[in-house]
């Protein structure tokens, strides 16, 4: 079966949203990485990672929540620049950090940005590109997060390891104003949303059908499983693992091609196979990263091809979740569900980051303990994912089936 093929018009936008997403996704993504240098620079204890990561997702959340109430009734251009060039000045004052607190600060103000430039991004996408060819542009848009680890986490490394941790900040700020400049110009004016009657169920109406609540809580366990594990990948392989400082950028560079490979055959699969199958897939390589990596790490298999698998792993399950996600909301409600999605997939990368932090110690050579134990509860809730996935979809049909039958009658 020959998949639908984007038009020039779509293809245009979904590049423009996802090079602004690239922005947006190394902004959080380089921090983690970072954490051994943040250790050594300014004395902040190995096991507080989960907490500088949390910090930036429990902003997120927050101003996700505010933003389901009013992003809908703004034109999508003029909101997504805005929130843009927030998250660029708040993301240049974390090069100024100078302890643990002045840094936790300039991460929650990048949050406070970032969260609902998510949603926006995904609601534009949402706006212009039909159901049949959605989960290809998603996973070109999705494809961001990859190019981040391929090209943005490498190169922040090097950045911080030849002068120091404030240098990746100051570059990806300087490169989130030029291309937020540029979706501000190429991007067309999108108020279609606006033209479109409201809902009749009210302002929280789609927010809490079967369909929504159950697709946000499969959000929020992914999320919280993931983030337990996320911000400590970096301080495990160096301390706890002897993984050489100086190849941790050759780490995420291999682990981001991976995934940036499998990114692109995910979309395509998704449209081809559906959501459920592929996530299930993914749910598999995902536990047995887990498995291997961080429960009981097997000196037979090489830290380059776990950690790839993990990547992998996380497009494999993200592109169909949010694929699904884009069919939950009535149009007019698009960029509250989606910022509604954002906030609790924030709440929930937040919860895991806090949580991982609080059961997580270290010794003093600053090798992490405790991270196995983390790990059994991120299999847990990784592994319950997919049943979660399936009621969504099938709940998803059953409405789709009626809305036919009413139709067909009416």
């Amino acid at each position: 079966m020959t998949q639908p093929n984007l038009s020039s018009r779509e293809r245009s936008i979904v590049l423009i949203v996802a090079a602004v997403q690239f922005v947006n996704i190394l902004d959080f993504m380089m921090v983690m990485p970072l954490g051994p240098d943040f250790a050594r620079e300014l004395g902040v204890p190995t096991s507080m990672m989960g907490a500088v990561g949390g910090t930036y997702t429990l902003a997120a959340a927050l101003s996700g929540v505010a933003g389901s109430f009013f992003l809908d009734r703004f034109e999508r251009r003029k909101v997504f620049t805005w929130l843009m060039t927030g998250l660029a000045l708040a993301t240049a004052l974390g090069g100024f950090a100078f302890n643990l607190a002045s840094l936790l600060a300039a991460r929650v103000l990048a949050g406070v940005f970032g969260g609902p430039a998510t949603s926006v991004a995904l609601a534009i996408v949402t706006d212009t590109v039909p159901t049949e060819r959605r989960g290809k542009a998603l996973g070109v848009v999705g494809s961001s997060f990859a190019v981040a680890s391929v090209l943005g986490v490498p190169a922040g490394l090097e950045l911080s390891r030849l002068f120091n941790f404030r240098a990746p900040f100051f570059a990806v700020a300087a490169l989130g104003l030029l291309v937020t400049l540029a979706a501000r110009v190429m991007l067309p004016e999108l108020r279609a949303h606006l033209d479109r009657p409201r809902e009749k169920t009210g302002r929280g109406g789609s927010l809490l059908s079967p369909s929504s609540l159950l697709c946000l809580g499969g959000m929020g366990l992914v999320m919280l499983g993931v983030f337990s594990i996320v911000p400590n990948i970096a301080t495990f392989v160096e301390f706890n693992l002897g993984y050489p400082r100086e190849l941790l950028g050759t780490l995420y560079l291999v682990g981001g091609i991976a995934s940036f490979i499998a990114v692109r055959l995910v979309g395509r699969a998704v449209d081809r196979f559906g959501a459920v199958s592929v996530f299930a897939f993914g749910t598999l390589l995902h536990a047995f990263a887990l498995v291997f990596g961080f429960i009981h790490p097997s000196q037979s298999l090489p830290i380059l091809f776990v950690f790839s698998v993990f990547m992998v792993s996380g497009s494999s399950r993200m592109v169909p979740l949010q694929t699904l996600s884009t069919r939950v909301p009535e149009p007019a409600a698009r960029a509250r569900f989606m910022s509604a999605q954002s906030a609790v997939q924030h709440f929930a990368s937040a919860a895991g980051a806090f949580m991982s932090s609080a059961f997580l110690a270290a010794d003093p050579r600053g090798r992490l303990i405790g991270l196995d134990y983390v790990a059994y509860v991120a299999l847990g809730l990784a592994l319950a994912a997919p049943v979660v996935v399936w009621f969504v979809d099938r709940s998803l049909a059953t409405r789709d089936a009626l809305t036919r039958l009413t139709s067909a009658t009416g």
